[in-house]
């Protein structure tokens, strides 16, 4: 049976150092069998959840907005495992991820649709201490509250892909950084396919 892993690049550049760890990651379970997709949530529109209640069972769990978090919580729930990654913006996760999380509630509420998927973490910072290790834990935070199954990465580091990046294209140079991410993508295809095994 295929896995399938989504990747989901929460940095406001579709192509900046974000999308390149998260590309690392996906590319390492690719080159396993693994069928892959990423989803750049720069340019997406993202609406704030004003939590009016309306994602509840007499209302089918729909969300009222019409925007792109649908085709984005489809994606979601179709995949095995999910790895997430996000500039560090303040020690945390950037704004439209945080936005995407909380409208990830109708996923809870209708049965826990996240629950025993693997998901994995990447954060990119401006310093080597830069708050990258909050930005893993809130989207580690964010995965545990969907009862998924949170791996780190093989053997480099303790908590996911973590990187060192300013500039556009400074995370290609940061091999420490390259190498936590394609060990967090490995992490994540033998958990899934250990959990798949009969």
């Amino acid at each position: 049976m295929k896995i399938k892993i989504l990747g989901i690049n929460g940095s406001s550049r579709k192509d900046g150092n974000t999308s390149v760890l998260v590309k690392n990651a996906l590319q390492s379970c690719k080159s396993r069998g693994a069928e892959t997709q990423l989803i750049d949530l720069a340019g997406k529109d993202i609406g704030y959840c004003t939590d009016c209640n309306n994602c509840i069972a007499e209302n089918s769990y729909k969300c009222p907005k019409k925007d792109d978090v649908e085709q984005i919580l489809e994606a979601m729930k179709k995949a095995d495992a999910i790895i997430i990654g996000s500039p560090t913006y303040f020690a945390s996760v950037s704004g439209q991820l945080k936005t995407l999380f909380d409208r990830t509630l109708p996923l809870r509420r209708n049965g826990l649709q996240l629950a025993g998927k693997v998901g994995g973490a990447i954060a990119v910072g401006g310093s080597r201490n830069g708050g990258q290790e909050n930005v893993v834990r809130d989207i580690q935070n964010f995965m545990m509250v969907h009862e998924m199954v949170v791996v780190s990465d093989k053997k480099t580091a303790h908590f996911g892909g973590i990187a060192v990046a300013r500039k556009i294209g400074e995370a290609e140079k940061d091999e420490t950084g390259l190498a936590t991410a394609e060990n967090l993508g490995i992490k994540v295809y033998e958990t899934v396919s250990r959990m798949k095994k009969p």
